[in-house]
């Protein structure tokens, strides 16, 4: 049986020489110029497509003004917001290249990211400045920090904090001036060129900073377009947080290229879902993790499916509620991929096509290269057996260029000239993948991935900590989540409480990546090499004496 791929994907635009955001902003400029693309329904904002392209371009020249200089990376910690649409929007016209930080992160987690990526701008709401100027030293590449939102008392004193900390500070509203006489021309912006780095914690070690060229995310925003079959009559909702690609290039430039509205909701709510899907007209919404099921947990209305949606892109879908959920909620279609920052989408779901229970999706065998091999051997392994995800993109610029200012890893992953990805999966003879579990030591948790490396790392910053691994243990959602146990050797001759211990965490990590569970023990079980048997550690899991705080608190962009 010849194996059945993805054959749906038709590029909106067929020169993939204006694969890159200025192009397709200033095209849906002049075709659909008076239409909404950006609505912000929170706080009453809407933009056109000529409105947005206007205020880009200002920025852009302003950036330029306040000394970027082209390839130059903006560094960006905003919560859900327009200045962030404009400022994405604004730092790829400039020819800069964005660089989304996490609105929880703080400490080492907010220092490597910095050092790595080495600002020369940032753009910041005034409530994390505090965190910049404790991490001073870690953000001295940034020659001005730009604030957005907050009243004008808590901008003040933003600015105070980070003047005294030595660095330089302007409002937002100095990058939405208008330059005299319209402002120097901007550069040419190249398909080729760094458009973002996102940051990845899908491994054991340091996040890892994706340099995703601008084609890189026009095909993954463009794959959404084709996946959800989306057009300028779709309203396009998205909830998760634009730091994150849900909401940022696989809904909100997905919008642009269809020449869609896109609306953005301030976070997530699992209450409030159903309404602001009514009040919007959403016809497409997106659901990543435990989002679906946290909707579905919610008391039925007898208008829940009183709206336009028509069809739900949820990564993974939830398929034991899935029917269930398509009834209650009127909804035409779930489609589903895999795929990584780092990768794109090579394995998709057909719209409106049932698959089986389980299954991901099809690969993209026209745009990718698709393998299943052994972990250690690279060779392919036969039809149905467990294997580790490799893909290559089949067009240049179309997949990540490689790790931000990590050699080493980039080495790594890109084996035999195979980026790894190290997840597995099956696949049948169909040719319907199935993800089975991460080959590589991730945890995922409240829609985020951690990286055990670093939550190990800020742990053992405790003086009465020897040594410390953090593994996954399972949830109670569907969907693949996971609950963050650590198992503590304390220093000889010293006793540490579980709740001196989280009181620590909660100031040196963000709210997410706080063990659930701790475990006091007198030794890790090893290898004959001293590394760590994990695999032991996830076997035992919450085991008697084990110290619980209970579930994570869904805050910030996941609310019940």
């Amino acid at each position: 049986m010849t194996p059945r791929s993805y054959d749906q994907y038709r590029p909106s635009f067929a020169d993939r020489g204006h694969w890159n955001s200025p192009h397709v902003l200033r095209h849906r400029a002049e075709t659909h110029g008076d239409r909404v693309y950006l609505d912000v329904p929170w706080t009453g904002e809407s933009y056109s497509y000529a409105e947005t392209l206007d205020l880009a371009e200002r920025m852009a020249r302003n950036l330029l003004a306040a000394g970027a200089i082209p390839g130059d990376r903006l560094l960006i910690m905003l919560p859900n917001c327009s200045a962030y649409i404009l400022a994405w929007l604004g730092s790829s016209l400039a020819r800069l290249a964005e660089v989304p930080i996490n609105t929880a992160f703080r400490g080492s987690f907010l220092e490597h990211q910095a050092r790595t990526v080495a600002p020369r701008l940032a753009l910041i709401d005034p409530a994390y400045a505090e965190r910049f100027a404790e991490s001073a030293e870690a953000v001295r590449t940034v020659e001005r920090f730009f604030l957005a939102g907050g009243t004008a008392d808590e901008r003040a004193a933003a600015s105070a904090t980070l003047q005294k900390a030595g660095f330089a500070v302007s409002g937002w509203e100095e990058l939405l001036e208008e330059s005299p006489a319209g402002g120097a021309d901007l550069p040419a912006v190249r398909h080729s060129d760094l458009g973002s780095v996102f940051f990845t914690s899908g491994t054991t070690g340091l996040s890892k900073g994706v340099m995703m060229p601008h084609a890189h995310m026009y095909l993954f925003a463009d794959q959404c377009v084709s996946l959800t079959r989306l057009s300028d009559a779709d309203v396009y909702m998205s909830a998760g947080p634009l730091f994150h690609g849900n909401s940022h290039f696989l809904a909100a430039y997905p919008a642009l290229i269809a020449g869609a509205r896109y609306v953005l909701q301030e976070r997530f709510s699992a209450s409030a879902w159903s309404g602001q899907v009514r009040a919007s007209g959403a016809t497409v919404t997106n659901f990543v993790g435990v989002m679906m099921d946290f909707v579905w947990q919610q008391p039925p209305r007898p208008d829940d499916a009183d709206n336009h949606l028509r069809c739900i892109f949820a990564a993974p879908t939830a398929s034991g509620i899935l029917e269930g959920f398509k009834q209650r909620f009127g909804v035409e279609a779930f489609v589903e991929v895999f795929g990584l920052t780092e990768t794109c989408m090579p394995i998709l779901s057909p719209y409106r096509e049932g698959r089986p229970p389980g299954a991901a999706g099809l690969a993209n065998r026209d745009w990718f290269d698709v393998r299943l091999v052994d972990p250690e051997t690279d060779e392919e392994v036969p039809v149905d057996e467990l294997g580790e995800l490799v893909v290559r993109a089949r067009h240049p610029w179309t997949q990540s260029v490689g790790y931000y200012n990590m050699p080493e890893a980039t080495q790594q992953a890109w084996r035999n000239l195979w980026w790894h990805t190290g997840d597995g999966l099956r696949r049948d003879a169909e040719g319907w993948f199935y993800f089975v579990d991460r080959l590589k030591d991730a945890i995922r948790r409240r829609g985020e991935n951690i990286s055990s490396y670093e939550v190990e790392q800020a742990l053992l910053g405790h003086p009465a900590v020897a040594e410390v691994a953090v593994v996954a243990v399972p949830a109670d959602q569907e969907a693949g989540e996971d609950e963050v146990l650590a198992v503590i050797v304390p220093e000889p001759g010293t006793e540490i409480a579980a709740a001196d211990l989280w009181a620590f965490a909660d100031r040196r990590l963000p709210y997410f990546a706080v063990p659930r569970y701790l475990r006091f023990v007198a030794e890790l079980p090893k290898t004959p090499s001293e590394k760590v048997r994990k695999v032991e550690l996830r076997a035992t899991g919450v085991a008697v004496g084990t110290d619980d705080r209970g579930p994570a608190p869904r805050r910030r962009h996941l609310q019940p």
